[in-house]
């Protein structure tokens, strides 16, 4: 008996010791994750809530700078006018308000539509009315915690010498922090109460089960619940051999691979669509809120205007969906095509574009798997750019080769060029390297560059300012045919 009293106590203190250790860990992991989850979400509503300050900023500054009075029909006649049309126009966010001051005083509140309220808030008031710009000139962001909540505020001083009149203004934008704040906090109090759920129940079930088998099995289903709930760039640290243990684990990470990617470029796609619309609709609502009914060439141009704004937003919408869809498993479907025929008929095509010196160059003379409409599609992309960025009559060369077990496929012209400093991030979303206005979403290397890693390849570039540029797509295939080396000319 006082043998086998010693061994179960022994047990029951491997059994504490193991379960001790389970939760300790169980309680580290969800309060790092947690607390680092919570902080990040804190930093980037800080950042929206300065963003939100400079939109507001910037619209005002473009209505003072390009925008007329409604009622003349004139640039703005004095400080007072533009604050007050400024409050009428602007939309404000969810917690965002508004104030305009004239010479010094408050003059207007912002519309009875706009919920936040700045003027119940005496002691932001009393801020304001002592407010002095900066003596640089440069406008920041402020701060300011009263007995009601915490405010962001930026304010734009208006000039009476600016627009030639005696009298001076203020607009006064703000956020309420702590209503962007709240639900941060509530997901946050609410992830704390499931985290101390979760930590119960580890620790019932580790005390209940307790074996070396089943305790790691369940630690790990624990684990993979606290990443999914939290921070989706986790993985699960694998350990020891295959066993049934570290094939799951292996699984629970490549579904974590899978869903970060798919919240990944939801993410992108919501912001590009966001940042990307808000421009032209301010446009077209601009142009509308100003149109004259009465004056037919006024219509006219105001429709010619939407229907250009309307196109423009309609291509933008279908690059975004393009990039939308490369994490898909069908974005690039491969099949054995002729690789020369594919050149062929890329060029011909290419040579509708514009008024061009169109040459093809090189051929490969090879069968290979390739997504052919993806392909032609990114060809196609660079050779449409090619001819954006040249001048009528100019040379454009394309061209095929096989080197080394890859499909290299190129335009090259001898246009603007592209800056050393630009090179690197040419293939980013929205970047436009060349100088001047050019028309376009700024999306198109993008796609050129997603079909070519959906390829399992890369684009390739090299540019000289006032010379031309070369860009190529290289893909790996297998080639059941030796084809042409031409090296391509240098753009």
């Amino acid at each position: 008996m006082g043998v086998q009293a010693e061994q179960r106590r022994w047990r029951l203190s491997v059994r504490a010791r193991v379960l001790g250790a389970v939760l300790a860990l169980t309680a580290l992991g969800v309060l790092v994750a947690g607390g680092s989850a919570h902080l990040a979400d804190r930093q980037r509503m800080d950042r929206e809530i300065d963003a939100v300050l400079a939109r507001s900023v910037a619209e005002f500054s473009r209505l003072a700078s390009d925008g007329e009075d409604p009622e003349t029909g004139e640039p703005f006649a004095s400080a007072s006018r533009l604050v007050y049309i400024a409050l009428q126009r602007m939309v404000p966010a969810s917690n965002e308000g508004m104030l305009g001051y004239v010479d010094g005083k408050r003059r207007w509140d912002a519309p009875v539509t706009v919920a936040v309220r700045l003027e119940e808030d005496r002691e932001l008031l009393a801020a304001l009315d002592a407010y002095s710009p900066p003596a640089d000139g440069r406008l920041r962001p402020a701060r300011l915690t009263t007995s009601t909540t915490t405010w962001a505020f930026a304010v734009v001083p208006v000039s009476g010498t600016e627009l030639e009149t005696q009298d001076s203004g203020m607009f006064v934008v703000a956020v309420d922090v702590d209503a962007e704040l709240a639900p941060a906090l509530e997901t946050f109090r609410t992830f704390l109460v499931f985290a101390g759920v979760v930590i119960v129940i580890v620790g019932l079930v580790g005390w209940l089960l307790a074996g070396r088998l089943l305790a790691p099995i369940a630690a790990l289903r624990r684990t993979a619940q606290e990443i999914s709930d939290t921070d989706l760039s986790r993985r699960i640290e694998v350990t020891g051999d295959r066993d049934d243990v570290s094939e799951l684990a292996h699984t629970v990470n490549a579904m974590l691979d899978r869903l970060e990617q798919a919240f990944s470029s939801q993410r992108e796609l919501l912001d590009d669509v966001s940042h990307e619309l808000r421009t032209p609709l301010t446009v077209l609502r601009g142009h509308l809120e100003l149109l004259d009914p009465s004056d037919a060439e006024d219509v006219a141009a105001t429709r010619t205007l939407a229907l250009d704004e309307i196109d423009r937003m309609g291509r933008l919408v279908a690059d975004l969906t393009t990039l939308a869809k490369v994490q898909r498993p069908d974005f690039v479907v491969r099949a054995v095509e002729d690789l020369g025929l594919l050149t062929d008929d890329v060029f011909d095509k290419a040579r509708t574009l514009g008024d061009r010196a169109w040459s093809l160059v090189s051929r490969a003379d090879a069968e290979g798997a390739v997504d052919r409409q993806r392909l032609t599609q990114a060809w196609l992309q660079l050779a449409a750019n090619a001819v954006k960025f040249s001048e009528p009559g100019s040379a454009v060369r394309l061209g095929s080769r096989l080197s080394d077990g890859e499909l290299v496929v190129w335009v090259a012209d001898e246009g603007v060029g592209i800056a050393p400093e630009h090179l690197a991030t040419v293939f980013d979303r929205f970047e436009r390297a060349a100088a001047g206005k050019v028309e376009g979403s700024g999306l198109g290397l993008a796609i050129v560059s997603a079909i070519a890693q959906a390829h399992g390849g890369r684009v390739e570039v090299r540019s000289q300012p006032g010379v031309g540029s070369t860009f190529e797509i290289v893909v790996p295939l297998a080639m059941s045919d030796a084809g042409s080396q031409d090296e391509p000319e240098e753009g």
